[in-house]
């Protein structure tokens, strides 16, 4: 926790239990009285001493309940000690996790109303009012968008990942492996795609699920030939229970360059309208720097293609922070986005994922400095606002330049019910594919236990009839009722 919240005011930070000179130290005390716990940070640096203090009401409750209530008390006083010490502030208080609207739909499924819960979310983690009133505002909108957003737990969502890029991207760490055609693999992963798909459809018949979304991930999913696409939908269009009632199907084709006529043919005619064409940047030095293999004008010719082929639901993603821009660079993204007017816009902050190629030569990149990608933030929201989009999803990471977060805006009623179903992990989601996150959620208890399928293609091709068994076991253990019928 600690190292977590120094590394927001110092890039790789070491903490060291013992006292030295060239080092800021910090000291702490607690003291519990009248149902009351407080504490006290003192931090010491080139002879000033920097002192910050924070008491609240005692929680009643289990070991887990205290050492929560203390973890935030140690994490409120540190804070505010090196905010005094650096003259920085965060908008973002303790907060380090990457969901902070569960914390806003938690507080209203309390019982509190908006300000309640926006006051609680500002006074127990030091989140500004600026991002507290932002995250009541976003749940608002998912509330009007999802109506039965709390209410979907006796349904289930579908992830099918595919991990095949044109190349991979400097910042990347999902699985997302060059696709070469000669050595079988693309063949050897499809064909154990379809199985379980199959197998998993078998079990969501049996049991007559609802699927509420499905979403195409990856790596990039229309990195796969057109009828390898057709076939796939087929099998999944076969396979699923009460696909008339899915309320929604994306596909990420995010690389321009993986587009072609006859691929948005096959999506059109499984009646898949929604899709990602990412341009992350308008400049074209910023592609090649980040290992994207197209040009801008490439991206601007496919969106057309789209368009004009029938996609109706086109979702574009920016990247704040990458190498070698700043507000100048942003400014002409967002104005090439203005031409085309996406049905969304999702306005992501770079973040140095520990895996990706750009952490591991961290030195090679240039980005912008913290005050830059904040006014770059700040402008994202504005030109979003002029141009009718409404943030509705919201989701942060560690090592985020800025200490930002990641926000997804989208023209009224076209929000992907699926981004917000995820962030707010509000239902099991099953992973299918290489490098598929599951998420088996009880639908009583909350409780939320998490399976991965392997990474790798080849792996996966060896033990996905493992990866079947094991989600299987999942299922039948949170859905007891569905089981038993």
């Amino acid at each position: 926790m600690f190292a977590h919240l120094a590394n927001l005011f110092f890039e790789q930070c070491e903490m060291i239990i013992d006292d030295q000179e060239d080092a800021m130290n910090v000291s702490f005390s607690i003291e519990r009285a009248a149902g009351v716990i407080s504490g006290e940070a003192v931090l010491t640096s080139e002879g000033k001493a920097y002192v910050a203090t924070f008491s609240q009401q005692e929680e009643l409750g289990d070991e887990k309940t205290e050492t929560r209530q203390l973890k935030r008390v140690y994490a409120h006083v540190f804070l505010e000690a090196l905010e005094q010490a650096t003259g920085m502030k965060q908008s973002w208080g303790i907060l380090t996790g990457i969901r902070p609207m569960k914390l806003y739909h938690k507080y209203r499924q309390d019982g509190d109303d908006s300000e309640e819960a926006i006051n609680r979310i500002m006074r127990n983690y030091r989140v500004s009012r600026e991002k507290s009133e932002l995250l009541a505002k976003i749940a608002a909108l998912q509330l009007r968008s999802v109506p039965d957003l709390y209410d979907l737990k006796e349904e289930v969502s579908i992830y099918i990942g595919i991990p095949f890029c044109p190349t991979k991207c400097a910042y990347c760490t999902f699985p997302a492996y060059a696709i070469r055609r000669a050595n079988g693999r693309v063949d050897s992963f499809l064909d154990g795609l379809h199985e379980e798909i199959r197998e998993m459809g078998k079990w969501l018949t049996a049991h007559d699920m609802k699927i509420t979304t499905i979403y195409f991930g990856g790596g990039t999913p229309t990195s796969i030939e057109a009828e390898e696409m057709d076939a796939l939908y087929e099998t999944m269009y076969e396979s699923f229970p009460n696909m008339e009632t899915v309320r929604e199907v994306t596909v990420e084709a995010g690389r321009p360059d993986t587009i072609t006529p006859a691929k948005i043919e096959v999506l059109k005619k499984w009646g898949i309208d929604r899709i990602s064409v990412n341009p992350q940047s308008y400049t074209d030095e910023t592609l090649k720097a980040i290992g994207r293999h197209h040009t801008v004008q490439e991206t601007i010719d496919k969106f057309w293609l789209s368009r004009e082929m029938g996609m109706k639901n086109i979702n574009m993603d920016l990247i704040i922070g990458l190498p070698n821009e700043g507000l100048e660079e942003f400014e002409h993204s967002l104005a090439e986005t203005a031409k085309m007017q996406p049905e969304s816009l999702t306005v992501h902050t770079l973040s140095f994922k520990r895996a990706s190629e750009m952490s591991q030569n961290r030195s090679r990149y240039k980005v912008a400095d913290r005050k830059t990608v904040e006014r770059m933030m700040k402008r994202g929201e504005e030109w979003n606002a002029a141009n009718g989009y409404e943030p509705y999803y919201l989701y942060r990471q560690k090592n985020i330049l800025g200490n930002l977060e990641n926000v997804g805006y989208a023209k009224p009623g076209e929000e992907s019910i699926y981004n917000i179903i995820i962030m707010e992990e509000v239902q099991t989601i099953i992973g299918i594919g290489c490098g598929a996150s599951s998420k088996f959620i009880h639908p009583e208890t909350g409780k939320i236990t998490q399976f991965y399928n392997p990474k790798d293609p080849a792996a996966y091709v060896l033990t996905y009839d493992e990866s079947i068994e094991k989600k299987l076991n999942y299922l039948n253990a949170i859905f007891p009722n569905k089981v038993n019928k």
